[in-house]
């Protein structure tokens, strides 16, 4: 017995030495030099801590460590970039779940009519933009609402009238419609005698069939024949231009939401100058006919861009629908303004069952575009049938829908049961611009109260992930967050908020925007967090939003944007202080 004990206490002391060596091995690693500290601030880790920390240590592009002022400060060395918060908060580098990032870039250099909610400001807008662009052979741009427009929609007449010397085409706000003049008409060969492409419409004047000037999903492409198409050389300068326009909001990563295997060849281009300072997932666009020699071609696209931190693709976009607003987004019942139509899906249930079961068998992550609730319940269908059809990938699945913005009750529960994760943009959550408008009278009442249910959704065990669909509206994530927790405008309307109890805290909002955000890309073991060894990605904001109240959130501002542990951006201001 005594043997025994003597045995217990020699391997107790040895396992207690042993921890004991792991515990110095660590501290020792943390008192060693480092490269980057940020001090007085308000961290929120995003691992569900309730106290906050003060302040975070970087070496070279990975977080050491998180703590008390002291506990930094005692790691800093001559060399290290401080960084004083002045007791902003600090936040994990935001990840826009869901963009079109080159797009966004395009559109910095084009008319932009998402400030313009009304239709005198449409008429001043592209009136002086086009007064101040005389060399514009066309004039294009986007962003025009539905709402300032009597039945929701313009005319070619009005564009004359704005722009008569050229041709003008100008994109709405969610990327599905487009608005031409007679000119750009007249160039594209649309005529009263043009047929309705595959998926859209071409929207007519029901007394002479002459066309409005409105072009609806598909129809959209019949402009690319005269309008002017974006060279290489463009599309690299708008994805330079993103870059600034993305860190001046704090966006470290970037999710984009369909796109060209030449798209990944843009980024590579500028991620191996040293030039790209954001983290890309890029999904692939496909549609109903996908082949298996598509798939092999999209495989080989993986094969080249495989799992890297900067700049990788594994997913496929498709497009089950269209939108609320132009009633081509695929509802279980008509709508409610027109009961003639309930949205027409670009695929059928059957085509969509394939497809998806094509994509999972290869192991590729599956982003369904779905507003409307029966494109919804489609894509729902589509991920079941293909985990009872396929093995499990190596990586697992975790499969998205994206948008969601109405969803018919008994298919809330389903995104947790199947493990679908809900990409959402805030920013959309409400009606635009103000509530009561084309996207409510489409839907009526009873739907319209099941828009962006994003609350029940995570209640019932899904997992969110928040992005912007920039260009339809800004890449700014506290936009996006002042949306999801207050459900407000700026202004705070409507009254009471607009459906209330889809609120979110905040601190849920930003793990939608930041942790669980890389899970929906797989990069939850590298990014999404402020933890040890995860990759220095994080943003000094300068205000404290853990304490201002939830509808002033906007008060705040990105004072500094860190990306792999180098600053990408500082703002000019008192808020913060660089030194070495």
């Amino acid at each position: 017995m005594a043997a025994r004990l003597v045995a217990y206490l020699v391997a107790c002391i040895v396992g207690v030495t042993f921890i004991a060596g792991l515990i110095v091995g660590a501290q020792r690693e943390d008192d060693g030099a480092v490269d980057l500290i940020v001090i007085n601030g308000r961290v929120y880790p995003g691992t569900g801590d309730i106290e906050l920390a003060e302040a975070v240590a970087v070496r070279g592009n990975k977080v050491i460590r998180v703590g008390s002022n002291r506990e930094i400060q005692r790691l800093r060395r001559a060399q290290t970039t401080v960084i004083d918060a002045r007791g902003g908060a600090v936040v994990p580098g935001f990840n826009d779940a869901h963009a079109h990032f080159i797009s966004g870039g395009l559109a910095l250099d084009q008319v932009s009519l998402l400030e313009a909610t009304t239709l005198d400001d449409i008429r001043d807008t592209v009136r002086v933009w086009a007064e101040a662009h005389p060399e514009r052979d066309w004039i294009v741009g986007r962003g025009w609402y539905y709402q300032p427009f009597a039945g929701g929609l313009p005319t070619r007449q009005l564009l004359d009238a704005l722009v008569p010397d050229r041709p003008a085409y100008l994109t709405a706000y969610d990327g599905h419609t487009g608005w031409a003049n007679s000119r750009a008409l007249k160039l594209a060969g649309i005529t009263r005698r043009t047929k309705n492409p595959a998926n859209g419409i071409v929207v007519r004047d029901p007394r002479t069939g002459e066309p409005t000037g409105v072009l609806k999903e598909g129809a959209m492409q019949l402009m690319r024949a005269a309008a002017p198409q974006s060279t290489r050389e463009d599309k690299v300068a708008a994805i330079r231009a993103g870059l600034g326009e993305a860190h001046r909001f704090g966006v470290t990563s970037v999710q984009n939401a369909g796109g060209s295997p030449e798209d990944l060849q843009l980024y590579d281009e500028l991620r191996k100058r040293g030039e790209l300072t954001l983290r890309v997932y890029q999904a692939l666009s496909a549609n109903a006919s996908l082949t298996e020699a598509d798939l092999d071609r999209l495989d080989d696209v993986r094969t080249r861009f495989a799992d890297d931190p900067l700049l990788k693709t594994g997913a496929v976009k498709l497009m089950a629908d269209g939108v609320i607003e132009s009633h081509t987004a695929a509802m279980l019942d008509p709508y409610a303004n027109r009961p003639s139509t309930r949205g027409a899906p670009n695929f059928t249930p059957e085509q969509l069952n394939r497809v998806v079961a094509m994509l999972d068998r290869r192991g590729w992550q599956v982003m369904t575009h779905a507003i409307g609730d029966a494109a919804v319940r489609m894509a729902l269908d589509a991920y079941e049938a293909a985990a009872e059809a396929n093995p499990a990938p190596e990586r697992g699945r975790r499969h998205r829908i994206e948008h969601i913005e109405t969803v018919d009750v008994a298919d809330i529960m389903r995104f947790g049961a199947l493990g679908v994760i809900a990409s959402m943009q805030p920013l959309h959550g409400l009606p635009s611009p103000t509530p009561d408008d084309v996207w409510s009278t489409s839907l009526g009442p009873e739907r319209a109260a099941r828009g962006w249910v994003w609350h029940s959704i995570a209640r019932g065990g899904g997992r969110l992930a928040f992005g912007s669909d920039w260009p339809v509206v800004t890449i700014d994530p506290l936009m996006g967050l002042h949306a999801a927790i207050n459900r407000t405008t700026l202004d705070g309307l409507p009254a009471g908020a607009w459906l209330p109890a889809e609120r979110l805290p905040l601190r849920t909002a930003i793990d939608a925007y930041t942790r669980d955000a890389a899970w929906a890309s797989y990069d939850e073991l590298r990014k999404g967090t402020l933890t040890r060894d995860m990759l220095a990605d994080l943003v000094v904001l300068s205000e404290d939003i853990f304490e201002l109240p939830p509808a002033r959130i906007t008060d705040a501002h990105v004072v500094v944007t860190i990306v792999d542990g180098k600053v990408v951006y500082r703002r000019d201001s008192a808020d913060a202080t660089t030194t070495h």
